[in-house]
Formats: structure tokens, C-alpha cells, sequence
């Protein structure tokens, strides 16, 4: 089977909901928050046991042929779950923290996250930490991911977290701090370092492809069901996103992703159908889909997929 490398996954293990409902307005009982937000939208709590829930994460990308995944740590909280997680993985997982540019010591710590906790880069949520991508806190952590020839996945655009939310917590999100163009200069003063922009762009689907028309080292990845068409002034289909995307990136600088994130519903294999229609549409050959489906995610990452389905914890 072809190898097939998932870019954008959220790992939410236990501790993530944990770190939610401790933080909610809602109630003084952590456990039993996580239980109600749970059962109100028909997910399932990860186990307390953390190689429990790797081995499922496992089962269900193998199930699919999935031979490698990017999974983020959401919340500081669990950035050594996915560090321990990406060691047992034995090479299938890369893990990414999210940082938060505006907190003392963000550059240090991604420094070493990255030269001893095996990370492979930053996530940046400009909008939710009200910090500008051209601004100096960003630019330190900017300057570590350029020295260690690292990657910066840059959430721009729209941004909705439903499961905040539900645990009530603060929609103080500024997105004035998250147009992708601010990544150009950025993108220019640290032409080591990989950029990636996921969702299109989330909205600002136009400035995106003003970055990738003036940008080597910016990437998009397809993650999630891209809900965002809809406020759009042009009505825009999948197939419509894909071909505009060509267009400026080439077939070279689009990662593929879903955005799986919780169980039951596990990987979501109906965004990669849908994903693969749209490549179909726009009239990809098979070398090219495998260039957005794997083999860019390789090269970024650095890596080399299998071609067969990963063993799992319970085969090891």
C-alpha cells in the first residue's frame, strides 16, 4: 500500500480535557465536567492510560493505511504525554507543541523540546494568544525554529474550538493578530525554517495564496472539512480550493491533514475521501496525489514513511 502521512491530528489525550474542565467556570468538579461535556456531544473520554489511548490512535490510522501521523499537543499541559507517546510510536508519530509566544521562557523551552524531547516543531495560535506573527514575541520563537531548521504550523483565519466551549471557556480570540500575511516578512527574515499554514487558511483563503505566490518556504495543509467555503464572497467547492491551491503552491507545498481528534469517530476517513475526490477533480495524477498525501510531509519532516501499515503498541 502507498504511504499515507495524516499531517494534522490532535492527540486529546486525558490530560487535555482535564486541563479544560479545570479551567472552566462551570463547575469544581474537574471529572465531572469532562463527563457532561462528553455525553453532550457523544465523544468518548481518552483512558487515564496514555499508551492505551497511542494504541488506539495506532489501530485506527493502521485500519486506514495511514503509515505516519503529526499529532499536536493542544494544551501545554500535554506536551509530555506526546513526548513519551512519539517515543513508543517508534517513528510512526511526530509530535508538535503548541506554544505560546506572550509566556516567560517560550523560546527556551522550545529549544529544548526540540533538541531533547524530539518535537519537530511549534504550533502557534496568534489569534487565542493575541500575539502578532510579526511581532518580537513571535519573533524569538520564530529564530529558534530557524536555527534548528524546524516547523512553525501558524493557525490563521477563523478560529473556532468547539470543546472550549462547551467547557465555557472565553472567546477572547483577536484575529487581527492572524492574517497570514503577516507570515511574508516572517517567512522571508526566516528562510530556515518551514511555515504551514493549515485549513487554506481558515477563511483568509485569498491571503494565503498571496503568501504562497510571494513565499518558498510557506506551506498549506487541506486539514479538517474546511467549513470556512461558506464565507467566502465566491462560492467555492473542495475541487475549487484544490485548484486555486495548485495554482499558487504547486503539488510540492500541500500537506495533506484531517484534523482527527476524538473517539468514537476516530480518523476521519470521510475527509480523506472527500479530499481525494477533489485531487481527482482537478486532474492529479496518482504521482501527484502521492506528492500532497506523503511524500511532502516526508521531505518537511524529514522522514520516511512506511508503505505498510505500522504495528501497533498490542502487536509490539
Amino acid at each position: 500500500m502507498a504511504a499515507l502521512i495524516d499531517f494534522h491530528t490532535h492527540f486529546f489525550s486525558r490530560v487535555f480535557f482535564s486541563t479544560l474542565a479545570s479551567a472552566s467556570p462551570f463547575s469544581d468538579d474537574p471529572e465531572g465536567a469532562m463527563e457532561r461535556v462528553a455525553k453532550s456531544v457523544g465523544l468518548e473520554l481518552p483512558p487515564r492510560d496514555d499508551e492505551a489511548h497511542l494504541a488506539r490512535w495506532q489501530e485506527a490510522l493502521a485500519s486506514h493505511g495511514v503509515s505516519h501521523f503529526v499529532s499536536f499537543a493542544s494544551v501545554p499541559e500535554e506536551i509530555p504525554v506526546l513526548a513519551k507517546m512519539a517515543r513508543l510510536a517508534e517513528g510512526t508519530l511526530s509530535p508538535f507543541a503548541v506554544i505560546d509566544p506572550s509566556r516567560e521562557g517560550a523560546a527556551k523551552k522550545l529549544e529544548k523540546l526540540l533538541e531533547e524531547d524530539g518535537f519537530c516543531g511549534a504550533v502557534l495560535f496568534p489569534a487565542l494568544h493575541h500575539t502578532p506573527l510579526d511581532g518580537p514575541e513571535a519573533a524569538e520563537i520564530f529564530a529558534v525554529l530557524d536555527s534548528h531548521n524546524a516547523i512553525g504550523v501558524v493557525h490563521c483565519g477563523m478560529l473556532r474550538v468547539p470543546l472550549r466551549d462547551r467547557f465555557g471557556l472565553p472567546r477572547n480570540y483577536d484575529l487581527s493578530c492572524s492574517n497570514p500575511l503577516q507570515l511574508v516578512r516572517v517567512a522571508d527574515n526566516y528562510p530556515d525554517a518551514r511555515f504551514v499554514i493549515p485549513h487554506f487558511g481558515a477563511g483568509m483563503f485569498r491571503e494565503t495564496l498571496i503568501v504562497g505566490a510571494q513565499t518558498e518556504n510557506v506551506y498549506v495543509d487541506t486539514s479538517s472539512s474546511n467549513s470556512w467555503t461558506a464565507t467566502q464572497a465566491v462560492p467555492l467547492e473542495l475541487a475549487d480550493v484544490f485548484e486555486r491551491t495548485l495554482g499558487v503552491f504547486g503539488t510540492e507545498r500541500i500537506l495533506f491533514g484531517t484534523d482527527s481528534s476524538v473517539f468514537p469517530r476516530g480518523w476521519r476517513h470521510d475527509i480523506f475521501l472527500a479530499q481525494r475526490e477533489a485531487m481527482g477533480a482537478c486532474g492529479l495524477n496518482n504521482a501527484e496525489k502521492a506528492k500532497i498525501l506523503a511524500q511532502n510531509a516526508e521531505h518537511v519532516l524529514g522522514i520516511r514513511a512506511q508503505t505498510d501499515a505500522p504495528r501497533t503498541l498490542s502487536q509490539s
